[in-house]
């Protein structure tokens, strides 16, 4: 038999649990952890914990203190029949269409659409489908990139969570040299899998993904490929500050970075905080609550500047213009 244990939520505190790093993490055998949408119009939110084994106070505990605003709640904990709970966690997971891209778990695998670049991303421990409203936004954003012309060779995803982020850079530019991260190896696992399933290459060459646990960009291997003409960092808003001299030293100037996993009204001090790195902003997509920023690392000319402008005729820089 299986346990479901039931709590409602906001969403922000979904957003963070997606972000994993809990305290379940260090269970010998932690619950699979899925947060959705039970009422787009009153703005509800559920988190959802499926366990083997009756759950004990203590888990209950651990459980309840991911979602403080129900600290006051008392947890539904309902037994299930012998079913494929993992299909059932996943029924009220919509697919996403952001783009060219259709992201989808396995009930809805007969679903695609013609025409679309899917990924199927089934549920699994403290990671979504990337269904969430930040992710869309990232690969809408992916997608107008590539409509402009921009062809970026060398990308990093910072915080890659499933990897799916990484998958559609992937996609658009095949010829790319491209490199995964998180700071959970949990996440670095289940991007192989998912890596596995969405028949991506890993490895080290151009086309292949590279992957590598590290807090941010503090990595060997993310520090030997920089500069990087495109990075990918879809996390909160705190680490994104904190990240902001990392992420600047880290792209190449004239080079793209799509930041997201904030609120609305977080958007003025993170871009702030790159725009003292020599950002600029490009474009704003994502929905009006939660904003995925695209930025351009400016370019700088003269004697004391990184780059004279006798450097800069080169015919693949055109794509990195302003629009």
């Amino acid at each position: 038999m299986s346990w479901l244990i039931s709590l409602p939520c906001t969403r922000a505190e979904a957003e963070a649990v997606s972000a994993g790093g809990s305290a379940l993490d260090a269970l010998a055998e932690p619950p699979v952890v899925v947060t959705r949408e039970i009422d787009e119009d009153a703005g509800l939110w559920q988190l959802d914990a499926y366990v083997d084994e009756a759950p004990t106070a203590d888990l209950l505990a651990m459980v309840q203190a991911l979602v403080p605003s129900a600290r006051r709640t008392q947890p539904t904990v309902e037994e299930l029949p012998e079913e494929d709970w993992v299909t059932i966690s996943q029924q009220g997971l919509e697919p996403v269409h952001a783009g060219r891209f259709f992201v989808h778990t396995s009930s809805y695998a007969d679903r695609v659409p013609p025409g679309t670049t899917p990924f199927l991303i089934d549920a699994s421990q403290a990671f979504g489908t990337g269904g969430h409203d930040t992710t869309a936004g990232c690969l809408a954003m992916l997608d107008r990139m590539k409509r402009k012309g921009i062809a970026p060779r060398n990308i990093a995803d910072i915080g890659t969570g499933t990897g799916l982020l990484a998958f559609a850079a992937m996609a658009l530019w095949p010829s790319a040299r491209t490199i995964a991260s998180d700071i959970d190896p949990a996440s670095i696992f289940v991007t192989r899998d998912n890596a596995a399933i969405n028949h991506v290459p890993l490895g080290r060459g151009s086309g292949a993904l590279t992957l590598a646990v590290a807090p941010g960009t503090d990595h060997p291997a993310i520090r030997h490929r920089a500069p990087y003409d495109l990075v990918i960092a879809n996390i909160l808003a705190g680490p994104l500050i904190t990240l902001a001299p990392d992420i600047g030293a880290a792209t190449a100037p004239g080079g793209h970075a799509i930041l997201a996993g904030l609120i609305a009204r977080q958007m003025a001090p993170v871009l702030a905080a790159y725009r003292a790195q020599g950002f600029r902003l490009a474009a704003r997509g994502g929905s009006a609550e939660w904003p995925c920023l695209l930025l351009v690392k400016r370019r700088r000319y003269g004697w004391r500047r990184q780059e004279r402008a006798f450097h800069r005729a080169s015919p693949s820089d055109a794509s990195f213009g302003s629009w």
